[in-house]
């Protein structure tokens, strides 16, 4: 079934995209959620009217995409967890842990933009990898520290 993307849904394509899905898929989640029109004479006219809006949104979101990743680039963030024997965690480091310590930095990004390769379950440096927007990344480096017998959290 082929129809029109009304936004961008990383894993199919980028608003204003017609693209070839399942027609379950699209019938029972893309259509009622308003996210997809069906292919119609009617519909492509009105894709056609779009192009120009569509294009400048896109173009927008790229730019708050590419802002937010130059102010990921480099950035260092430090947590603090209880440990145990041969500095293992008591736990793992979350995505919401690294999304909470960016947002007391001043970064807001949502925890499931966050990608952990691997759960973090020992001290030390890790390279995690933060979505900034559709197709755009940064990285940064997360420190997991010993936390100190008397810090409170």
């Amino acid at each position: 079934m082929e129809i029109i993307l009304k936004e961008t849904i990383e894993t199919l394509g980028q608003e204003g995209d017609i693209v070839k899905v399942k027609s379950g898929y699209a019938r029972n989640f893309l259509i009622p959620k308003q996210k997809a029109v069906l292919v119609t004479k009617a519909s492509q006219a009105q894709l056609e009217k779009e192009k120009l809006a569509i294009a400048a949104r896109l173009a927008e979101q790229k730019k708050q995409a590419e802002g937010l990743a130059a102010q990921l680039a480099g950035k260092v963030i430090t947590l603090s967890k209880r440990v145990g024997e041969e500095n293992r965690l008591f736990g793992s480091v979350t995505n919401n842990d690294v999304a909470l310590a960016l947002q007391v930095a001043g970064i807001t990004v949502d925890k499931k933009a966050v990608i952990l390769p691997e759960a973090i379950k020992t001290t030390g440096e890790f390279t995690v990898t933060v979505k900034t927007g559709y197709q755009t990344t940064a990285s940064i480096q997360v420190q997991v520290v010993p936390k100190a017998i008397g810090d409170v959290q």
